[in-house]
C-alpha cells in the first residue's frame, strides 16, 4: 500500500483524473467531495469519500486525518457569474483554507493546482512561468481568482508551507462531464455547431498527462516553485480541422472579424444577468481571443521528466469519450 493522500476536486475533470492515477499507483485515495457533488467520474473507484467543502476549515481538517499528501485540484471554474467576485472570493478563500488545514495537520507536500490563467500571454510566442500577470492586466474574474490564489500559495510555502505549484494548460481528454469550455468547443465542433471561428490559439494537453505531471510535481518539484504542464501549441482553426476530420465534417474556413461579435456579447450577457444562464459569448472571452495563449513546458520537462503526448491523440480521445457518452450526435 502507497501513501495516503487527499484529492479536493475528485468529481471534476482533471481532479478525477490525478486521483485515478494515485489510484494506479498504489496510493491510498480519499477524495474531498460535497454531499451534492456527482459521483459519475469515480465510479468503479476504490476511493474513501470525505464529505466536506474546501470553504469549511473544520471539515478540511476532518479530510486531512491521517494523510500524508494533499493534491488542492477543487475550484470554483466559471469563466461567468452574476456577481463576478464570488468567483475571486470562493477560489481564494478556498485555497487559504486548504493551505491552513494542511499546514495545521501536518501534512507533509501539498500539490496546488493553478493555472496558466495567471499567466501573461505573449504575442504569438510561448512564455514561460516568469510571464506574469498581475491583478491590474489580467482579464475575467476566473483568471484574477487564480491569479490571487497562487500568489496566497507561493507567500505561504515562503514561510514554510510545504507546497508546490503547477499550472495546467487546456486539458481535453476522457471523462469531461460538465463539459469544461474547451470540451463544449470540441462538442460543438464535432456537431456542426462552430461554422466559422476567430483567430486565436492555446496550448493543449491530454488531461492523463496533467494528472502525471501533478505525481512528478508531487515527486520531484521544488517547494514554491510553479510547473507549467503543458502539450503542444495550436491554432483554433487546426484544432477545429483536427476535430472535424475524427466525424467526417468539413472543418470551417470562414474567419470571424472580432468587433462585429461585441454587440452579441452584451447581448448575451445582459440575458444572463436575467435568466441567471450562462452566455452564450461573453466580453472576456473576446478579450481573452485576441491573444494566442502559447505556453512552454521546458521547466517540467527538465525539473520533472514531464511528457505530453500530441495534440492530436488528446482531441482523438476526447472525440471519442464524447461520441460514447452521447454528447456527439
Amino acid at each position: 500500500m502507497g501513501d495516503k493522500v487527499l484529492v479536493t476536486g475528485a468529481s471534476g475533470f482533471v481532479g478525477s483524473a490525478i486521483a485515478r492515477a494515485l489510484g494506479r499507483r498504489g496510493d491510498e485515495v480519499r477524495v474531498l467531495m460535497r454531499t451534492t457533488s456527482p459521483r459519475t467520474n469515480i465510479e468503479g473507484e476504490e476511493f474513501e469519500i470525505a464529505e466536506g467543502d474546501m470553504l469549511d476549515r473544520h471539515s478540511m481538517i476532518e479530510a486531512m486525518d491521517g494523510v500524508r499528501h494533499v493534491f488542492h485540484v477543487a475550484a470554483d471554474y466559471r469563466i461567468w457569474a452574476r456577481d463576478p467576485q464570488e468567483i475571486v472570493r470562493n477560489n481564494l478563500e478556498g485555497t487559504r483554507v486548504v493551505m491552513d488545514a494542511a499546514r495545521a495537520t501536518g501534512v507533509e507536500r501539498i500539490v496546488y493546482t493553478s493555472s496558466v490563467a495567471a499567466l501573461k500571454p505573449g504575442h504569438g510566442s510561448a512564455v514561460d512561468e516568469t510571464s506574469r500577470h498581475s491583478e491590474q492586466t489580467v482579464i475575467g474574474a476566473y483568471k484574477k481568482s487564480k491569479l490571487v490564489a497562487e500568489r496566497l500559495v507561493e507567500r505561504m510555502a515562503g514561510e514554510g508551507l510545504p507546497a508546490v505549484i503547477v499550472s495546467p494548460s487546456t486539458p481535453i481528454g476522457p471523462r469531461d462531464v460538465k463539459p469544461t469550455p474547451t470540451g463544449r468547443i470540441i462538442v460543438q465542433a464535432a456537431n456542426g455547431g462552430m461554422p466559422a471561428f476567430v483567430d486565436t490559439g492555446l496550448n493543449l494537453v491530454h488531461v492523463d498527462d496533467v494528472a502525471q505531471g501533478h505525481i512528478l510535481a508531487l515527486d520531484k518539484g521544488r517547494i514554491g516553485e510553479n510547473y507549467i504542464l503543458g502539450g503542444e501549441d495550436v491554432r483554433l482553426r487546426e484544432m477545429l480541422a483536427a476535430i472535424c476530420a475524427l466525424v467526417d465534417r468539413k472543418a470551417p474556413r470562414v474567419r470571424l472579424p472580432r468587433a462585429p461579435l461585441y454587440p452579441l456579447a452584451w447581448c448575451s450577457e445582459a440575458v444572463a444577468r436575467y435568466t441567471g444562464n450562462e452566455p452564450m459569448l461573453t466580453v472576456d472571452a473576446l478579450n481573452m481571443s485576441k491573444y494566442h495563449m502559447f505556453f512552454s513546458s521546458k521547466k517540467a520537462r527538465e525539473e520533472l521528466g514531464f511528457t505530453a503526448r500530441p495534440y492530436g491523440e488528446a482531441i482523438a480521445d476526447a472525440v471519442a469519450w464524447f461520441r460514447q457518452a452521447g454528447y456527439i450526435k
